[in-house]
């Protein structure tokens, strides 16, 4: 196999845990239009299936991202494709609400274990020049999986198959699991659990020889003055970089993008829309959503990650408060308005798989220390799971209380407060190795 053709596959492989997270993020909000005429569910339970999922994710990435920096990245991985074909056969088979709800949180923590371990992965396996782009494989596997789930959705809307837009998330998940074996462990866990000889085997797949020896010399010091894992974990000078990346993650899930991958479909049908041409639309959003996101990974490593993630809220700001003036002069109910809708969530779309959507699962696992990044991603992930719960469960409920205007004009204020907390105090790290990146954090915070 070309060094070429080994490298792509290490790739892909490893971002493939997106894909299946995108896929079942994006499957239910198709197939919550036709389970309602098998399994009855009120607003409230509507709501638990679809953030039940979310409740097993935040048990998800609180378990894997320590067990990862104990066990490796490789076998955790291995792991959750299993998890994610036991829950995907569950949820195709479930009789009543309560094993949809079982299926969607065990689903739940594979997708919380992919969210911590997936972008570490990633981000200590690529080259520094080349860290911003390859790290955002991740978000794009997202979108495939987010596009995937509303093709088939689209495909089964006509014969009412649930069961089969939710069950086909096995395939993608059996091919992680085989393709997984073949993958290699990630080289900084390899020199702290193994030796140096094989990090420098693991780094000469994916880099020239003069700079493997210089990540290695600088992975070495690094690991000379670092403390033990939960040590780093819970040291004072990690607290802060470790609540910013919190933070960091709760804004992206709660500043609206979850509302419309969720509940996209079921806004458009209520829009006047019928079932499968809400399923349509969305497919249209899925679209662009990758195509923009192909876009971003190409420019990640040129642009500063601070100034795209401004750009990205400006423009979801914009986006959302115009939805809102237009619900209120157009109307929701009517053909023009419906259209009008669909425009200004893809605008929104398009901010956000540019900026938002892949800046954040490059930055976390470079913001924090080499022995600890496995567990701190992990909590930054719980954090997004949680943000991504409170949208899924009360999305639908205050909307229907408050209008689905005044829910945006919610976010858009999110979107501001957002915006001030990057310019405050997230950190710049484009171009700077993660060696490089954790001196400074240590420098910054004991200094």
């Amino acid at each position: 196999m070309s060094k070429l053709l080994s490298k792509k596959l290490i790739f892909f492989f490893g971002a493939l845990g997106g894909l299946l997270y995108g896929y079942d993020m994006g499957v239910i909000s198709g197939a919550l239009l036709f389970i309602k005429n098998d399994i009855p569910l009120t607003s409230f339970t509507e709501g638990l299936v679809v953030s039940s999922m979310l409740i097993g994710a935040i048990i998800g990435s609180g378990l894997s991202g320590p067990l990862s920096d104990r066990f490796g990245r490789r076998r955790m991985v291995f792991m959750i494709s299993i998890v994610f074909i036991a829950g995907s056969l569950i949820l195709a088979f479930a009789p009543n609400m309560a094993m949809l709800v079982l299926g969607r949180f065990i689903i739940g923590v594979a997708v919380g274990g992919s969210t911590a371990i997936v972008p570490v992965y990633l981000s200590e396996m690529a080259p520094t020049e080349s860290r911003g782009s390859l790290s955002s494989l991740n978000q794009l596997m997202i979108t495939v999986g987010i596009l995937s789930s509303y093709i088939v959705n689209y495909v089964f809307a006509d014969m009412e198959g649930w069961r089969w837009m939710i069950g086909l998330a096995v395939v993608p998940s059996l091919i992680l699991m085989i393709g997984v074996t073949f993958m290699p462990e990630s080289p900084r866990w390899l020199l702290e659990h193994r030796s140096e000889e094989a990090a420098r085997r693991v780094m000469k797949l994916t880099r020239s020889s003069e700079k493997v020896d210089s990540e290695i010399r600088e992975m070495i010091e690094i690991n000379r003055i670092s403390e033990g894992t939960w040590k780093v974990l819970s040291s004072s000078w990690l607290r802060p970089t470790l609540l910013i990346g919190c933070v960091f993650a709760l804004f992206q899930q709660i500043i609206g993008i979850n509302a419309i991958i969720y509940y996209a479909p079921t806004i458009f049908s209520e829009a006047g829309l019928g079932d499968a041409t809400a399923i349509l639309g969305t497919v249209g959003i899925g679209t662009v959503n990758v195509i923009i996101t192909i876009f971003a990974i190409m420019i990640m490593d040129k642009i500063d990650r601070k100034k795209l993630l401004a750009i990205g809220n400006i423009g979801m700001v914009l986006s959302l408060l115009i939805m809102a003036v237009l619900i209120w002069t157009v109307g929701l109910n009517t053909n023009f308005g419906a259209w009008i809708i669909v425009a200004s969530l893809t605008l929104f779309i398009v901010f956000f798989a540019f900026t938002w959507g892949p800046v954040l699962w490059v930055m976390i696992p470079e913001l924090f220390p080499m022995r600890a990044r496995g567990a701190a991603t992990g909590i930054a992930a719980l954090a997004l799971s949680i943000g991504s719960l409170i949208v899924a469960q009360f999305f639908p409920m205050v909307s229907r209380a408050i209008g689905i205007g005044q829910v945006f004009l919610i976010f858009a204020a999110i979107g501001i407060a957002a915006f001030i907390f990057v310019m405050k105090f997230l950190p710049e790290t484009r171009g700077r190795s993660l060696e490089e990146i954790e001196a400074d954090l240590r420098h910054r915070t004991t200094g």
